[in-house]
């Protein structure tokens, strides 16, 4: 592989590079520059991000070749001159260039392909000496393949060439490191499996933080997974949440049966990217295979979904558990229906953010076949759904679950609470986290775009711009200083000074 000893050699016509990390992956300390005037920032950037993630500020670039795909090959070497390659993922669909979704095998390179990559991450394993499990990663469009690296380690989405090739790769890597020797070939490949991350972030990408009230994956699938049911998920780790994996005959089977078990999925508490993991594996461009790294980007097959609404029985459903948790705990009168008035003409509905329901008279073609705090089944044309109901001391927020989905409500109260006022041109910060630098002092004029500070949130640095021309009135915070979401960081007075 040529390597250019300066970044200073690189030629105009050579641009877009990207900048990675030496130390480490998932998405940190990678930039992407797109000219030479961005380098020097971008390049800095991504030594302090990757100096805070991985103590080591070692950085690189390589050619970016965009909108291909992203495939790895899994090796697996012992001492005694041994290589597996145990064939390819394919992790092209990413955010912030981390991968969302992997899959085994790819499902949109020819065999002929498929052979040269394998046989390339072979050459490359016995040419450094390699024992262990290893991955080789390779960026195809059309003909066209360009390394990008080697991972001297397991990957995260070593489940699914696990479960194509039935191995146990960790287990494997051990016993290779005693000094066992891999039997001449490697297993024989058998039907598809694919992996989603569920991350704590927002539709914007943003983390979340707080508390996971409940944790559940029922169904089919393999779910690996540092929290639980209780779990406070912090702005000091990755947002990842979960590995959740499926495995069929097809690629269709698989992907089936998680978009099944995602949506059955009882996750309280913080948000999730639930609701663009299921667009994704339902989407006409995914099923085809046709998927690459620009597969999440703007104009792409994909973009991020904005928060789903509740439906009218998940809301109805919600109103009744209210209702009926109403009347359970009524301390007088607990036979008075909830709800109750002298005016019976008068409809009985409950109010959230997100919607408006009336429950009483019920809508046209609805039966309430039962109606308990934490549990409704309703009937509509003749088709019964249950619907679990949960609610948690800390938390406003009504969450409600059936076959069909999920959704989080939040009820609108009789005398809502003084809400506090924030300045016109406030800059607030999205999530918790620790300001990294301040870029502008009160009295600046700023231009629509330009950073005012860095957040630092879950290793991740996030810029705060100027949401237009304006000066500085005011700013609120300093270097080093903890925040908390919804902080207001600085005031931007919009128009010339």
């Amino acid at each position: 592989v040529p390597v250019l000893p300066s970044l200073d050699l690189v030629a105009p016509a050579e641009y877009p590079l990207l900048v990675k990390a030496s130390a480490g992956g998932g998405g940190r300390g990678m930039r992407v520059v797109r000219d030479a005037g961005e380098l020097a920032a971008e390049v800095a950037s991504a030594r302090r991000e990757a100096e805070a993630a991985f103590g080591d500020g070692t950085v690189f670039a390589e050619p970016l070749l965009e909108s291909a795909r992203h495939v790895e090959v899994q090796v697996l070497a012992d001492r005694h001159g041994t290589v597996w390659a145990l064939g390819e993922r394919e992790c092209s669909i990413q955010r912030r260039h981390q991968k969302v979704v992997e899959e085994c095998p790819s499902p949109g390179i020819s065999p002929e392909t498929r052979e040269r990559l394998c046989a390339a991450a072979v050459r490359a394993a016995r040419k450094i000496g390699y024992v262990g499990a290893g991955t080789v990663e390779f960026l195809v469009k059309g003909d066209r393949v360009a390394f990008l690296e080697m991972n001297t380690r397991l990957q995260v989405e070593h489940p699914v060439t696990e479960l194509v090739f039935g191995v146990d790769l960790v287990r494997l890597q051990l016993e290779v490191a005693e000094g066992a020797a891999l039997p001449p070939e490697p297993p024989e490949p058998r039907g598809h499996a694919i992996e989603v991350r569920l991350y704590a972030e927002d539709a914007a990408y943003l983390p979340q933080t707080g508390v996971l009230r409940r944790f559940e994956v029922p169904g089919d699938v393999r779910v690996d997974s540092g929290v639980e049911s209780g779990s406070v998920v912090s702005p000091h780790y990755d947002a990842l949440l979960a590995k959740i994996v499926a495995f069929g005959t097809t690629r269709a089977e698989a992907a089936r049966k998680l978009a099944t078990a995602l949506r059955r999925a009882r996750l309280h508490g913080i948000t999730t990217n639930r609701d663009l993991l299921l667009e994704i594996l339902t989407s006409r461009a995914f099923l085809a295979g046709d998927t690459d790294t620009g597969f999440l980007a703007p104009g792409g097959p994909v973009s991020a979904p904005p928060p789903r609404a509740p439906d009218d029985l998940q809301a109805l459903a919600a109103a009744l558990a209210l209702a009926a948790a109403n009347r359970r705990d009524a301390p007088v009168l607990a036979g008075l229906p909830s709800g109750w008035r002298n005016v019976r003409s008068q409809p009985s509905r409950a109010r959230f953010e997100e919607t408006e329901v009336v429950y009483d008279p019920l809508p046209a073609g609805v039966r309430v076949i039962a109606a308990r705090p934490h549990e409704v089944i309703l009937e509509r044309d003749g088709v019964r759904r249950p619907y679990l109901v949960a609610r948690y001391d800390g938390d406003d927020r009504v969450y409600v679950d059936s076959p069909a989905g999920s959704a989080g409500l939040t009820p609108v109260p009789r005398l809502p609470e003084p809400v506090e006022q924030v300045a016109p041109g406030s800059l607030l910060a999205p999530m918790p986290g620790s300001v990294l630098r301040v870029e502008v002092a009160e009295g600046d004029t700023v231009t629509g775009g330009q950073p005012v500070l860095v957040l630092e949130a879950m290793k991740m640095e996030h810029r705060i711009a100027a949401p237009a021309d304006g000066v500085v009135s005011a700013v609120h915070v300093e270097k080093g200083q903890q925040v908390e979401a919804g902080a207001v960081l600085a005031i931007i007075q919009e128009g010339s000074p």
